[in-house]
């Protein structure tokens, strides 16, 4: 329920952001006036004043005028047709779009006119040296921090990509309108710009026809890098270098990066079938290919630039080995403009010249001028003869096979991957024409006499320098490396030389590197320092994956595989030992040197694909994955199952290439998620690392680092928000406190997800609530559906993203957050939560009419028709709250403006302790003690957005009267829940610390509440015919428009 940028910047211009908003819904008022006639538009206006007037009449508390106004406006809107019900849907949905891009806008512009921005590398270094901290040690813990953001394809990204991208280009409009020196033409042609944008977004369908497949979410993954972080990271790491210099002298090292990315996408099969081992394989490898299209395209800018001759002796020699070994070659000038396209030749003899033939793209552009550039620059040109293909999207738009992450899922989508799998395109050819295309694109025929057209006559070229000419073998290898991560795409041999390729980012380094010296030491430091750098610390970061796949599997399904392997063995049934049993069995066989499962075992598909699993993280390794994540993990023996299972895949895999597996193998990290586990999180860890086995391992294989994660989403639906962080925040002091007793350093993997009720928030302000000594310079966090694009969707907020990531993790390892000041602080915490959690089970679990209550009054049946995720919205299929995924539980109550699962149980905790005499104590505590502050701050941001008018509305239309009384008795324990918080905290009202907040949601409300008004006469229609699908496409149509005023899903 929180607006996820307000961290970036705590006030906005009001004057600009709503000026903004008038000219963004002036012009859309334009374009509907064309598109649904003047006629329609009118009532539209007049629904929004009667909205405006109602919540003019709330805020000034003037009730009973309110009450008539929303009526009066309930009423109109139920004589509405099912047409006009759909144009207001989407016309309502569009404005609060809109008002989400100039309030996205404006952050960015008000954090780029600030001198020193607050929570900025600059600022805190500052403040850390001004509180005492000694140069040497800011400079040394900067370097050596690691903090993995990891992107998940959680479904809670409502927008299609394609209007994503849409808005992205509005976005760049307004910050172009922001210009001084535009012209009176120049403001029109933008005028005329945005108009068509806006024609195009109401032309474009919203919903997403089809589910996305595995392969999909991945693809726009890899997206999200491709146009922001790949720009957004070299400015980042920019400004932590020259705060560092400026600060301590030094500047951050070239090879050195304080973030990675990591990726959930196509590896997280935990209750999601469609995530195979063929999907992870392919993900894996398209990963590989976009990184290194990027790197072909960057070495290609590079070259252009360097096109200086003075260089060191030893890169002198290198130049000239590189010129040798191609003159003995037969076809030693490959073009510039040499063809990217899939089905290209292998490359055999052919070396990229060393000169340029043609400008590349964006060569003439400064390296400082792609942070606000969100073009794709796939490369256009596709020479005769190659094989080139084109495939049509979801939105009709042609794009070539050379780009395999194009649109946005569909059938023409699924034509080119299948279902989630990469369908190997000589599967759609007969046998004759697969070798006639192979014998072709292996000769050069056809292909000669096209490049010398392409290529300067020798009396033109200019002379030979030699950073083009390392460049140029640089670009070579990256394009044959390209081609066989094609090959192995589509399943065709791959015959290539290990000396023709790159396998890892220290390979690609070590040239770019030689350049880097060889310029610095011939007086041209401020040309290493430009391009070059970047890409330098492009592949630090990035390596030869863009970001790594974790695995993650449910800790019953592994259960199963060893139940499967014991009963084929005679040893019985693993799964009905005691943990003494199974611990005894897998140290036993972790210590042993023969494979477990027989060759010839025969067992049922599900156990399969575990085994399956395993095998490709044993082939792929740990250059190409990250951890392994056991779900619902609750004892030791969950993690060494993992361990004998991965350590029986490698001795197969590694027998069966003739030579150890690739990279090592991977971390195995449990993830804790109910209260229950959280409470055992520290004995688990605890009886790990009292194995000699485990630890050596964790020691020899692992630099001697334990990684644990937690999980906010279940423990919040098990347990209510308030108890879901006071256990995480105990279970993690228990899990650093035995890490820190056997000497094994510890990362906290925390699964967050976007809405308070997942643990979200903004990014600054849960690291720094977090247990003192849990943040040691490491961490690992999930980001979310929408808060992808939320917080990396531009590249300058990408950039104000990482860097708040950065200097809060070095804040908490620094200068920690206070612990609770005595024990009687833990103790009032505890009753609270035990107070709460009783409250909120009484609710939700041991209330026989909350079950049909939740169906009746909120929209969770039809959120399925969204398609926004591949994976089932249930783990069983159990009809209960407890086989409930956490996200649609939590987006359905954020639909009706409840949010019910955000702050259920907690007024019950306050009024309890506070009835008690604690009051002050309280008080005391939220000032003092900063994660007591956050969590009562976020669960008051949440009833800020909560809004009890709403939420009756849709009991008194959609409820059954014999159910209503349950949501009556819920809507008088939000206002208590209000009231407590106010009196601890001293407020006067809600979200009195947050004005700007307050003000933005204000201002979206005559928008957002026609938008539930509508959707509950929607509901009531679609529950009376439902298989009415334009019903239906209304409903989510509303869906979509309430989640982008919410600035929120689940």
């Amino acid at each position: 329920m929180t607006d996820v940028t307000d961290d970036i910047a705590e006030e906005i211009s009001f004057q600009g952001f709503e000026d903004d908003c008038r000219l963004l819904q002036s012009l859309l008022n334009d374009v509907l006036n064309r598109e649904v006639g003047p006629q329609f538009m009118e009532k539209v206006e007049r629904t929004r004043v009667l909205a405006q007037g109602a919540c003019n009449m709330r805020m000034a508390g003037i009730e009973d005028t309110a009450e008539l106004l929303e009526k009066q406006l309930a009423s109109e809107l139920s004589e509405m047709t099912l047409e006009e019900a759909l144009a207001l849907a989407r016309t309502f949905s569009h404005y609060l779009n809109l008002m989400g891009i100039a309030e996205t806008h404006h952050r960015v512009r008000k954090a780029r006119g600030v001198a020193q921005l607050s929570k900025s590398c600059d600022d805190i270094f500052n403040h850390l040296l001004q509180s005492g901290v000694p140069p040497d040690q800011l400079f040394e813990t900067v370097c050596k921090q690691v903090v993995g953001i990891v992107l998940t394809a959680h479904p809670t990204q409502i927008n299609r990509r394609t209007l994503q991208y849409k808005h992205i280009r509005i976005a760049h409009l307004l910050e172009y309108n922001d210009r001084p020196d535009l012209g009176i033409e120049d403001r029109e042609m933008l005028i005329e710009d945005l108009v068509r944008e806006m024609t195009s977004i109401w032309q474009t369908d919203e919903l997403r026809r089809h589910k996305p497949t595995p392969v999909d979410e991945a693809r726009a993954g890899l997206h999200i890098v491709e146009q922001t972080l790949w720009k957004a990271v070299p400015h980042y790491l920019r400004r932590v270098s020259n705060a560092l210099k400026k600060h301590t002298g030094r500047p951050l090292p070239l090879t050195c990066t304080p973030i990675r990315f990591g990726s959930w996408m196509g590896g997280d099969r935990d209750g999601n079938p469609n995530v195979t081992t063929k999907v992870t394989k392919d993900v894996s490898l398209l990963s590989r290919w976009m990184a290194i299209d990027l790197y072909v395209r960057e070495v290609d800018s590079l070259r252009f630039e360097l096109s200086m001759n003075q260089c060191s002796e030893r890169f002198a020699r290198l130049a000239h080995e590189i010129l040798e070994k191609g003159n003995n070659s037969d076809n030693h000038l490959d073009s510039w403009n040499h063809s990217p396209n899939w089905s290209q030749s292998k490359h055999q003899g052919q070396h990229a010249p060393p000169f340029p033939t043609q400008l590349p793209t964006r060569a003439d552009l400064p390296s400082c001028t792609e942070c606000s550039d969100v073009e794709s620059h796939y490369p256009r040109l596709a020479l005769p003869g190659t094989g080139f293909i084109s495939l049509k999207n979801q939105d009709g738009q042609t794009t070539s096979k050379v780009d395999p992450l194009a649109d946005d899922s569909s059938k023409n989508t699924e034509k080119a991957y299948g279902n989630g799998n990469i369908t190997p395109r000589s599967a759609s050819l007969s046998s004759s024409q697969h070798l006639q295309r192979k014998l072709f694109a292996e000769s050069q025929v056809g292909r000669a006499s096209f490049q010398k057209l392409m290529e300067p006559s020798s009396s033109q070229r200019p002379g030979i320098a030699p950073y083009r000419i390392v460049l140029g073998d640089v670009k070579e290898k990256l394009l044959k490396t390209r081609k066989r991560l094609e090959l192995l795409l589509e399943d065709l041999p791959c015959d290539h030389d290990p000396w023709d390729y790159y396998e890892t980012s220290d390979q690609l380094l070590e040239p770019l590197l030689l350049c880097y010296d060889s310029l610095q030491s011939c007086g041209s430091g401020v040309l290493a320092d430009g391009r070059l750098a970047d890409l330098i610390r492009r592949v630090a970061t990035f390596g030869m994956v863009l970001m790594k796949l974790d695995l993650r599997q449910e800790s019953g399904r592994h259960s199963e595989a060893l139940d499967a392997i014991t009963k084929y063995l005679d040893m019985g049934t693993y799964s009905e030992w005691d943990e003494e049993q199974k611990l005894n069995f897998l140290i036993k066989e972790l210590k042993g040197k023969r494979p477990l499962v027989p060759p010839t075992i025969d067992v049922p598909p599900d156990v399969k694909e575990v085994l399956d699993t395993f095998k490709v993280a044993a082939e792929l390794g740990s250059d190409s994955l990250g951890a392994y994540v056991i779900s619902m993990a609750s004892n030791a023996s969950d993690v060494l199952a993992v361990e004998l299972l991965q350590k029986d895949a490698c001795l197969v895999v590694a027998g069966e290439l003739g030579r150890p597996c690739p990279g090592g193998t991977l971390r195995v990290v449990p993830l804790f998620e109910t209260v229950k586990d959280l409470r055992e999180a520290g004995s688990v860890i605890r009886r790990l690392l009292s194995i000699d086995w485990y630890r050596d391992h964790i020691i020899k294989n692992h630099d001697g680092h334990q990684e644990v994660m937690v999980g906010y989403s279940d423990s919040g639906k098990d347990a209510g928000r308030f108890t879901a962080a006071w256990e995480l925040y105990k279970a993690q002091e228990d899990v650093v406190a035995v890490c820190n007793e056997h000497g094994i350093k510890v990362t906290l993997f925390h699964g967050r997800g976007g809405s308070i009720g997942r643990g979200g928030g903004p990014t600054y302000l849960a690291i720094q609530s977090q247990p003192p000594g849990s943040v040691m310079g490491t961490l690992r966090s999930t980001e979310q559906g929408e808060m992808v694009q939320a917080k990396f969707g531009l590249p300058q907020m990408a950039v104000r993203q990482l860097e708040i990531y950065t200097t809060a993790v070095l804040l908490a390892t620094l200068r920690p957050p206070q612990p609770p000041r005595e024990q009687k602080w833990r103790n009032l915490m505890d009753d609270i939560s035990n107070l709460s959690c009783r409250s909120y089970r009484s609710t939700v679990y041991e209330n026989p009419e909350f079950l049909a209550y939740f169906h009746e009054a909120t929209p969770q049946a039809e959120l399925g028709f969204l398609n926004i995720g591949s994976r089932p919205t249930r783990r069983k299929s159990s009809g209960g709250i407890g086989q409930l995924r956490a996200i649609p539980w939590i987006f359905a109550w954020t639909q009706t403006r409840f949010v019910l699962p955000a702050w259920l149980g907690v007024g019950a905790g306050l009024k309890g302790v506070c009835d008690k005499g604690h009051t002050e104590d309280l008080r005391a505590m939220y000032r003092e003690w900063p994660f007591f502050q956050s969590t009562l701050d976020l669960i008051e941001m949440v009833l800020g957005k909560a809004d009890i008018p709403i939420a009756k509305h849709y009991d008194d239309v959609l409820v059954s009267e014999t159910r209503r009384g349950l949501g009556a008795e819920m809507r008088r324990e939000l206002l208590t829940t209000g009231n407590y918080v106010l009196q601890v905290t001293g407020h006067e009202k809600l979200s009195a610390n947050n004005r700007s907040l307050r003000r933005l949601i204000e201002s979206r409300l005559p928008y957002l509440n026609p938008m539930n008004i509508l959707q509950v006469e929607i509901l009531k229609r679609l529950r009376r015919d439902e298989d009415n699908n334009k019903l239906r496409d209304a409903l989510l149509i509303t869906i979509n428009g309430i989640a982008a005023g919410m600035r929120n899903t689940g």
